[in-house]
Order: structure tokens, then C-alpha cells, then sequence
């Protein structure tokens, strides 16, 4: 069982016998009474969203999750194949399940899959994936009134704000959880 202090972003937590993931978590403490935390929940199989309040003493039963490592495949008609590294079998999800995480799938990536009842429902990415940088218009020199970043198109076509120093055809880490460029990679 989970204390509201172990219940973060990215914990499955098991309600009514389905596995969540909580997608917003935010503690709150009001004057003399006890904290409270705000959980903001999706659901792995039907993608369903669900809010919950814990109170201090309440607990949450943590899912029981298998986990193992997979590879991106392809992606075909909005679904999304991988192959399990153990037993060599592909499976694919589709990109209401995947959410997001779409923009950071490049082909050979491994991920971590989680597994509910000998079914995988979920990944996740590695927390930073070097990509290279596809399209990247000229930085402005003097272009610096505000903090100084610009927009550019990854490999896999994802969208994300570099430094004006990037250029086209450079490789860059980006952490995957924040979605925000973290440095450039010496060739």
C-alpha cells in the first residue's frame, strides 16, 4: 500500500481492479487540518481520466505490474509496434494509449513495458533520447529580449523549443518527461 507521500507522477496505482497512472499529482495543506493530495489519473486500458483526493491517512494499492524492455519497431495506421527483447514477440499500441510519447518514438528505441495481466498496456521512454534535429530556422543575432530559444523539428517530427545556437542536421539530448531540450551532443 502507497501513503500519499509515495503516490507521484508516473505511479500505477490499482482502483476498482484497473491499473491507473497518475498523470498530475499535487499536494495541498489547509491551516490546522490534514494534507490532502490531488491526483489526477489515467486509466492504462481505456485511456479513461479520473480524479481522486487522498486525505493524510488514506492509502493506495500500488499495481501489480510486470515490467520488461521492448523495442520500437514501426508505427503503421496509428498503431505502434514493438518487440519484447525477452521472448521476441511483437505487440503494438495505439497512439490514444501512447498519448505524447508518440513524438519520441524513433525506430530501435528501447522502452520499458508495463505488462497488466500478461497484457501490455503502457510504456515508458527512457528519461533523455539523443535525436537529431531535422529543421531548425537561423537564430537572430540580438534576438535576445526574451530567454533566447527558438522552435525545431526533431527526426521523429516532434516539435520542441531549442537555444538559437542549434542548427539543422545537429544531434541533441531532450529529456522526455519535461519535453525540454537538455544539451547538444558532440559529434
Amino acid at each position: 500500500m502507497l501513503g500519499i507521500n509515495e503516490i507521484k507522477l508516473g505511479t500505477v496505482v490499482n482502483h476498482n481492479g484497473q491499473p491507473y497512472v497518475v498523470i498530475s499529482a499535487q499536494h495541498a495543506k489547509m491551516g490546522r487540518g490534514g494534507a490532502n493530495l490531488k491526483t489526477k489519473l489515467k486509466n492504462l486500458i481505456t485511456g479513461q481520466n479520473l480524479e481522486i483526493t487522498y486525505s493524510g491517512g488514506d492509502k493506495a494499492q500500488e499495481a501489480d505490474m510486470e515490467r520488461s524492455k521492448a523495442n520500437f519497431l514501426y508505427e503503421e495506421n496509428g498503431n505502434y509496434f514493438f518487440m519484447d527483447n525477452n521472448s521476441y514477440e511483437q505487440f503494438d499500441l495505439d497512439s490514444e494509449t501512447l498519448g505524447e510519447q508518440v513524438g519520441f518514438l524513433k525506430e530501435g528505441l528501447t522502452v520499458d513495458v508495463l505488462i497488466f495481466e500478461g497484457k501490455p498496456v503502457s510504456i515508458k521512454l527512457p528519461a533523455k533520447i539523443e535525436f537529431l534535429v531535422k529543421e531548425a530556422p537561423m537564430g537572430v543575432k540580438g534576438d535576445t529580449a526574451t530567454a533566447a530559444s527558438k522552435i525545431a523539428v526533431l527526426e521523429t517530427g516532434k516539435e520542441i523549443r531549442v537555444p538559437l545556437f542549434i542548427n539543422a542536421g545537429e544531434i541533441i539530448r531532450v529529456n522526455t518527461e519535461t519535453e525540454e531540450y537538455v544539451e547538444r551532443v558532440n559529434n
